[in-house]
């Protein structure tokens, strides 16, 4: 990217406690984290892209499929202490980091998210928001965002945020956060070896440490609709919206 060498990313962990093994689901016959690393590889900004597992099923697939696995420790809590563990070893100045569990994930996407590093050399880190609907804003397995005025991120929450007093307002904007990051590789694992912090153990949301420690996180708006892999009933959502996206 304009000369900033960048690497991709995938954490892919066996374990889920609400979907086991669902790296390896089926999505209109193809595994999950193939057809993601499939969609990562079409970016042309992308020099590397690689699936850091914890299971050997997995990099067998990936490696089956054409693309790169590297194994990782079993004893990680975060996913970002596994992508930290990959890219200390990794030649790029910019880190992606793609959940494994976002299918529907398009080279745009992630050049949304590259944009700003093109012209802040201090930016460490960034990622992406939509517009939510507002019947979805109190759903805790979706992840709100609010911004300051240069799109830099004040809090994520579980929760609606942020409150609105008149109960009535016409005007209720809520934004989703889109868990997909680019990182400065030096920032990663710089972030990656601090301490959890309490709001990011109170919400279960890592990347309030970086908030927590002082940092800001650049939070660019996208229209893009991406469906995240959390239960085995998603697996039909994205299918459909595939089955849209072929059908137009």
């Amino acid at each position: 990217m304009d000369g900033i060498k960048t690497a991709a990313v995938i954490p892919a962990r066996y374990d889920s406690k609400r979907f086991p093994a669902k790296a390896l689901a089926e999505i209109n016959g193809k595994a999950m984290v193939v057809r993601v690393m499939e969609a990562v590889k079409k970016s042309d900004l992308i020099e590397e892209v690689i699936v850091a597992t914890d299971d050997i099923r997995i990099k067998q697939l990936v490696e089956a499929a054409g693309g790169k696995a590297v194994m990782t420790s079993q004893d990680h809590n975060t996913g970002t202490d596994r992508i930290a563990e990959a890219a200390a070893v990794i030649d790029a100045e910019l880190i992606v980091n793609v959940q494994g569990d976002e299918p529907l994930i398009k080279a745009e996407t992630i050049a949304e998210a590259l944009q700003p590093f093109k012209t802040d050399p201090d930016l460490k880190m960034s990622t992406l928001r939509r517009k939510l609907k507002v019947e979805d804003a109190d759903n805790p397995d979706i992840v709100k965002v609010i911004v300051d005025k240069d799109d830099n991120a004040l809090y994520f929450s579980r929760a609606a945020l942020p409150f609105y007093r008149d109960a009535d307002s016409a005007e209720k904007n809520y934004y989703q956060h889109i868990g997909l990051y680019v990182y400065r590789k030096d920032f990663l694992l710089e972030y990656s070896a601090m301490e959890s912090t309490p709001m990011e153990e109170a919400e279960s949301l890592e990347q309030l440490r970086v908030l927590e420690n002082g940092y800001k996180i650049k939070v660019i708006e996208t229209e893009a609709k991406l469906i995240g892999v959390d239960r085995e009933e998603d697996i039909a959502l994205v299918e459909k919206e595939l089955k849209k996206r072929k059908n137009n």
